[in-house]
């Protein structure tokens, strides 16, 4: 299952039902104390069985003591296993909403002096005759003796199955007459509904900003504990001779310590019983990580301590999740928290390479304009305060956009000489790698990895429809700026945003290039992809889709047993696998190209002439 939905109502600021919406990598965007870390807490007491709110979260406007936490659900298993084996789905049992989302509810007691979980429920269109609305409660003989007051035929009904009984039932009515309800979760036979339900939620782990950095800390010991154990699992039956050897040989030692003392003194002898205790063998080994000369990383940086204790709770998380249908949720406060801008990049593009996995989505708040710029503004969520209560709002607005830009700003300091605008993180990869491999043979042309690490130069991927928000801001400042976008569309047809790069070069310090080719991954000499994938199709033509010729060699290499036609009609399946091509080709195959590949496929010089036009104005301001 993946998470698409919050809905908060008396938690903390947020009193009146608030929805946030998830993608597989959302960023919250917003200052401090303007509720971000709400809402992960919220996921965290929805997530966490044992996990209630306290008593204190309840909202202090709120004319209710009931805390409600929904969570709502896509790509939810097709089957639940229930009664015995026996498949079902949500559907049939009429649990999902009015858009086919499986939308559940918690309710919170805060009434009491410790709040409590006082109800589940789904709500979902289902039915609301007489009769044929609470079945989902009635155990299997009471739903025998609805079907047989209802006069439903049974004859070829499994009636040792509650799924097939309501099956029947329902199918018996004129009219169900469903509609928007809520069906409780929490009792009797809800609950072996719910029981089923929570085995496929994915795995909610929760990376806070203010925890302590320390190899000591929980999350840290418990995947090398879970090392430790496993290690020893695999030598069980030796370890276990070796106990019993060891334990008879002390227990004879100290039986005869004893006999040897009731010859001396009978009446202490008598008060004395050999009794010999063993530890489990995990427990006789800790683990600790030491840096360079020995340093254990608790002595490190704050920096390092973070990145290293980060990685150890998504090592935790998905050993966690090994052995399970659940998908992942990665929820990381403030990532940026002690990090130098080089290793915050770094562990930016790590966790939004983990949202390509099927099976992975990644959430992170953050107050810093340097990693909210990186991401494209559809992940963009921008928390703020208006009359004292939470609003969040969708990047996917451009209001929304303009007014990220105006609360955070764009610049982390004031060492910025240039701007860059692309369209996506993919094309800051391409850019960075292809002008690291053309510095080392002519310096002329800037290292742009190198100047963004200094400071010197912003990357901004632009996305879509918010171009002309970014550069209104940009203007500000005074400094060159440069947009490069893709063409797109072959001619005769304009280009895509040709009407954007005419009202840019009116304007003063602006450059504006129009790739001649599709787009950027076209600049890719074939033969860094068929060298690695010999059946790769594509032949370097200026509008071929160079990513889903990829993408379909690497689904054909994999010898998977799917069609890649059936690939092409799933559109979400596609774009996954396209987007995950995209990552690999912007960086993987960008470095294994050559001045003289990049020349051969660019026969123009349009990337070489770009960057050299970039480094003479990077060289001018810095004179």
């Amino acid at each position: 299952m993946k998470l698409s939905q919050l809905k908060l109502e008396h938690f903390r600021g947020y009193n009146e039902e608030t929805v946030v919406e998830f993608d597989d990598l959302t960023v919250l965007i917003g200052k401090n104390d303007s509720g971000k870390s709400s809402v992960f807490d919220a996921l965290n007491i929805f997530f966490e069985v044992t996990a209630v709110p306290d008593k204190d979260d309840l909202c202090v406007y709120s004319s209710d003591d009931n805390i409600s936490i929904t969570c709502v659900f896509r790509e939810f298993p097709s089957q639940l296993i229930m009664d015995a084996q026996h498949p079902t789905d949500l559907a049939s049992e009429h649990l999902l909403n009015d858009y086919n989302l499986l939308d559940i509810i918690k309710i919170y007691n805060c009434s009491l002096a410790k709040p409590k979980l006082s109800n589940i429920v789904a709500r979902a269109v289902h039915p609301t005759a007489d009769q044929y609305d609470d079945l989902l409660s009635l155990t299997n003989a009471n739903l025998k003796q609805r079907a047989k007051s209802l006069g439903v035929d049974l004859y070829s009904v499994n009636q040792s199955v509650n799924s097939d009984l309501r099956r029947a039932i329902w199918a018996h009515a004129d009219d169900l007459q469903a509609v928007a309800t809520d069906v409780s979760l929490f009792q009797a036979e809800g609950k072996k509904v719910w029981d089923q339900i929570k085995k496929s939620l994915p795995i909610y782990a929760l990376f806070k900003s203010d925890r302590p950095s320390t190899d000591q800390d929980a999350e840290a010991q418990d995947p090398m504990k879970s090392a430790v154990k496993e290690a020893i699992r695999t030598q069980e039956e030796e370890l276990s001779r070796i106990t019993k050897t060891v334990v008879k040989e002390v227990q004879e030692v100290a039986t005869r310590t004893v006999e040897k003392i009731q010859e001396m003194n009978p009446e202490l002898a008598n008060e004395l019983t050999p009794h010999v205790s063993t530890r489990n063998w995990d427990t006789l080994f800790s683990v600790n990580l030491t840096g360079d000369e020995d340093i254990p990383i608790n002595k490190r940086g704050s920096g390092t301590r973070r990145l290293v204790l980060l990685n150890f709770f998504r090592a935790k998380t998905e050993k966690d999740a090994e052995g399970t249908n659940s998908g992942l949720i990665y929820a990381i406060e403030e990532p940026e928290t002690s990090q130098h801008p080089h290793n915050q990049v770094i562990l930016v593009n790590a966790l939004q390479d983990l949202t390509e996995s099927a099976e992975c989505q990644v959430f992170m708040s953050t107050h810093t304009p340097v990693l909210a710029r990186r991401f494209n503004q559809d992940a963009l969520r921008l928390v703020t305060k208006e009359s004292d209560r939470p609003v969040i709002r969708n990047g996917r607005e451009e209001s929304t956009i303009r007014d990220i830009v105006d609360s955070l700003g764009v610049l982390p300091d004031h060492s910025v000489k240039a701007f860059l605008g692309v369209e996506g993180t993919n094309d800051i990869s391409f850019l960075k790698c292809i002008s690291k491999i053309l510095h080392a043979e002519n310096v002329d042309i800037p290292d742009l990895g190198e100047e963004e690490e200094t400071g010197r130069l912003v990357f901004v991927p632009l996305g879509g429809s918010s171009l002309e928000l970014w550069v209104s801001k940009f203007q500000e400042f005074e400094l060159p700026e440069f947009y490069w976008v893709d063409r797109d569309n072959p001619p005769p047809q304009q280009a895509k945003y040709q009407g954007f790069v005419d009202e840019i070069v009116k304007l003063g310090n602006c450059s504006a290039w129009i790739t001649n080719r599709k787009e950027l991954e076209n600049y890719l000499h074939p033969q860094v992809i068929s060298d690695s994938f010999p059946d790769y199709a594509g032949t370097g033509d200026r509008f071929e889709d160079v990513p889903e010729l990829f993408a379909r060699a690497v689904h054909e290499a994999s010898e998977s047993n799917v069609d890649w036609q059936d690939v092409r009609d799933d559109t979400e399946k596609l774009g996954k696998k396209v987007s995950r091509a995209k990552r690999r080709l912007n960086s993987e195959f960008v470095a294994k190209m050559t001045p003289s590949l990049l020349s051969a496929i660019d026969t123009e010089h349009e990337v070489q002439n770009w960057l050299m036009t970039i480094g003479a104005a990077l060289q001018e301001e810095q004179h």
